[in-house]
């Protein structure tokens, strides 16, 4: 049963408890997340092309088809790869943690299962899964930049930068070592909006050096400017 919610990410919820299914999509609904169940490993596997979950949580002791035989199935899929996947089961065997993760679980979590601890696993799970597959998502050493929630982050930490400032400085780390010269520029960042001068253009370079202690973006005389990898 889908139920969908106002979010990026879709969550599909595979376990055979029905109170289990019950508690984990009242939890993930009230956190914003789309979600799917599935009953056991045969349902997830065909729910997986209809519903393209960001995320799988799939218990590991299901009858039919187990969460591990699931697990390295999907791994099988083509276009599912990558799909991040937490494993949930009630056992507190090591085999099955070590049996998981050797066949692609990105996580494990034992039962019973704490709200706000599977909610930061879930949160962490998919900012890993987006690194390694979303277009949107730059990083240069300790220098992070999320085009799809519009964030920049230096060692961890959030700096916070204007609209222009931010899509400026994505724009120049979409191609490093490329000079973007100033026309293309004011024409990608502002396009026809207002009428603005390569004056502006500096000054939103500055407050991007000035907020993130970095100099990264380069200046080519004459031409315009450039990003460069620490």
């Amino acid at each position: 049963m889908e139920q969908t919610a106002k979010h990026s990410a879709r969550v599909l919820i595979v376990d055979d408890d029905p109170d289990i299914l019950a508690f984990l999509q009242y939890n993930l609904n009230t956190r914003g997340y789309s979600t799917c169940t599935a009953t056991d490993g045969f349902e997830a596997l065909r729910l997986v092309r209809s519903f393209r979950p960001d995320l799988i949580l799939m218990d590991v002791m299901m009858p039919g088809k187990d969460g591990i035989t699931a697990l390295k199935e999907l791994r099988q899929t083509s276009g599912f790869e990558s799909t991040a996947v937490i494993l949930l089961t009630a056992l507190s065997d090591e085999q099955h943690e070590i049996s998981g993760l050797k066949n692609g679980a990105d996580d494990y979590i034992a039962k019973p299962i704490k709200p706000e601890l599977l909610a930061t696993r879930i949160a962490a799970t998919l900012r890993r899964s987006r690194k390694r597959t979303d277009a949107d998502f730059m990083s240069f050493g300790a220098l992070e930049i999320d085009r799809s929630d519009y964030c920049v982050r230096y060692q961890g930490l959030e700096i916070s930068l204007a609209r222009k400032e931010f899509e400026l400085l994505a724009l120049l780390a979409s191609q490093p070592g490329k000079v973007f010269p100033r026309s293309e520029i004011l024409q990608r960042i502002w396009g026809n909006e207002v009428i603005v001068g390569d004056r502006t253009i500096d000054v939103h370079i500055r407050k991007i050096r000035q907020k993130t202690g970095l100099e990264l973006i380069k200046t080519v005389k004459g031409v315009g400017y450039k990003f460069e990898r620490n």
